[in-house]
């Protein structure tokens, strides 16, 4: 049994990255099962693209075209960095017009699986 590996990347996530952050940390390094279960329950705004990011790197390992038994799939590697930033600016008092930026995220997600297992003949043989 060998361990294969699948990522995704999210990009341009309408979400501070301090913030995403906050909720990838609560899944790192954990089985996807658990951490869809802890991102489901998670009342965070960036929960919901995390949770995202993680489905599509799971169906990337299960469709890779290598039999992955779903019970060991876990995040292998989840980070998150700061996306592009567009300034925009604020009406202030006088006709004065303020400036600030808008940032978005990124999400990387690899996890990790192992290879099922396969039946020898005797436990073909023993099956029927």
């Amino acid at each position: 049994m060998s361990t294969h590996f699948a990522h995704a990347y999210i990009k341009s996530i309408d979400s501070m990255p301090r913030k995403t952050s906050i909720v990838a940390s609560l899944v790192r390094d954990r089985y996807v099962a658990d951490a869809i279960v802890i991102l489901e329950n998670t009342p965070r705004r960036a929960a919901r693209p995390v949770l995202k990011a993680i489905d599509s790197a799971k169906a990337n390992l299960l469709n890779s075209g290598v039999s992955i038994d779903p019970k060991t799939i876990r995040i292998a590697r989840i980070s998150v960095t700061a996306g592009t930033r567009i300034r925009r600016f604020v009406p202030a008092s006088r006709g004065r017009a303020l400036p600030f930026e808008k940032v978005s995220s990124n999400i990387f997600v690899e996890v990790a699986g192992e290879e099922k297992a396969k039946k020898t003949e005797t436990a073909k043989k023993e099956d029927k």
